[in-house]
């Protein structure tokens, strides 16, 4: 598809949404909006235009020149710039058990040293694999809200020593016993084994703990750089792409089939890490709302106002400057989805997470098609958001379920079936 063509679709989609519309000013201290009819007017910026007004007429200008632009523009207005890799990635294998669920799986915990040194921050891998076959194995990548403990009542899954946030099980803001296996119905691991994927896990709290002052104590403080100069979502973000760095060693996986997924907060830190580390090959975000993929324009159900004040710690400190004034932002997140380009990206909502607003994470999805399809990749295959329980998909997949704010088994089915598609 020409550029021109492209662009003219990407008004034509907004037009379509109801989103080309003069930009209304902002209102001050709203109520929580879960009304379609009070969604402010607003304007969107066009993936495809150039910083100097020209459009990006192919792949090649959109890799070279437009796709740098808009990554740098999040990074100094959203999440902050995110240090590079260390030199040398250091870690060591805490146990390995090939007789894992029942002779199932290998079950390997690996403890990783982010910045080299065996004296400073560390973080640890579980990691599962399919006994049922010796092949280099795809695998799935995501964070966990409790600690490795947490997905599964595996009794060999070490419990972690690390602050653990409150409700979460914990004594003091510690791990214990009692909270092995709890979050076990957001991790399928049998299901994700007998599809022929690898699991692989870490806990957030390993890289920093969730708090406005946890960067003291997390891997942020371990940097020269203004710890306000990147949030909490870059620091998870980077620790994500630290685990890929390890599974590229391991030699029982296949690190060209990497899927990364996130749920909520750690579905947006899967974003970002997808959008700067392009060697995740597919990115999974669940109901990430704002901040991840819902258009934040549309201050509908959370704002950049409330995470903000709810969340201090999370993005960089400019971002608090569009509290309330949300079209000054000069990006927006269905251009964090073009960042991902043209790697197949799944963005999901849930039906009574209005917090999260599964419209706008849907337009997420259609606003970024533009972008895709200079590299010949059909995005959605639709123009309407889907039904309920009716996922839609080609290179970008969608769908809304049933349910409250979550991952259900429903959600796994439709990644493990969109892996299918693209992996094998």
């Amino acid at each position: 598809m020409k550029c021109s063509l492209c662009h003219l679709a990407f008004a034509s989609l907004l037009a379509t949404a109801g989103l080309l519309t003069t930009a209304a000013p902002a209102a001050t201290a709203p109520e929580i909006n879960y009304d379609e009819s009070k969604v402010p007017g607003f304007t969107l910026p066009d993936p495809l235009r150039m910083s100097d007004g020209t459009l990006v007429r192919d792949a090649k200008t959109w890799t070279r020149k437009r796709r740098p632009e808009v990554l740098a523009l999040f990074e100094s207005h959203v999440y902050g710039r995110s240090p590079t890799a260390p030199g040398k990635l250091e870690f060591e294998i805490l146990s390995s058990d090939a007789q894992a669920l029942d002779g199932f799986a290998t079950r390997k915990q690996i403890r990783i040293y982010p910045l080299g040194d065996r004296t400073g921050p560390r973080m640890d891998l579980l990691l599962y694999l399919p006994n049922a076959t010796r092949k280099l194995v795809p695998a799935f990548l995501g964070m966990n809200f409790g600690g490795n403990h947490t997905i599964h009542a595996d009794p060999g899954i070490l419990i972690t020593d690390n602050w653990v946030r409150p409700g979460s099980g914990a004594i003091n803001n510690r791990a214990n016993s009692a909270s092995r296996g709890q979050s076990s119905g957001a991790w399928p691991i049998e299901k994700i084994l007998k599809r022929g994927y690898a699991l692989a896990t870490l806990y957030y709290g390993d890289l920093e703990p969730d708090w406005e002052q946890g960067w003291k104590s997390g891997i942020r403080s371990r940097f020269t750089n203004d710890h306000a100069t990147w949030g909490a979502i870059g620091a998870w973000a980077w620790g994500l792409s630290r685990a890929l760095d390890y599974l590229e060693k391991d030699k029982q996986i296949d690190d060209n089939r990497v899927a990364l997924l996130g749920h909520s907060r750690l579905g947006k830190a899967s974003l970002w890490a997808g959008a700067q580390d392009e060697r995740f090959a597919i990115v999974i975000s669940n109901e990430s709302g704002c901040g991840g993929a819902a258009i934040s324009r549309r201050r509908f159900g959370e704002t950049v106002q409330r995470i903000n004040t709810a969340f201090p710690h999370w993005f960089c400190e400019k971002f608090k400057q569009y509290n309330d004034r949300e079209n000054e932002l000069p990006v927006d997140q269905h251009q964090l989805i073009t960042l991902i380009a043209p790697r197949p990206v799944y963005i999901a909502s849930a039906e009574e997470d209005r917090w999260a607003d599964p419209k706008g994470e849907f337009l997420s999805a259609k606003l970024a098609e533009p972008v895709y399809a200079l590299f010949g990749k059909r995005g959605l295959g639709v123009d309407e958001m889907p039904s309920v329980n009716h996922p839609v998909c080609d290179t970008i997949a969608y769908h809304i379920r049933t349910g409250k704010h979550d991952v259900t088994e429903f959600d796994w089915d439709q990644y493990l079936s969109f892996a299918d598609r693209h992996f094998r």
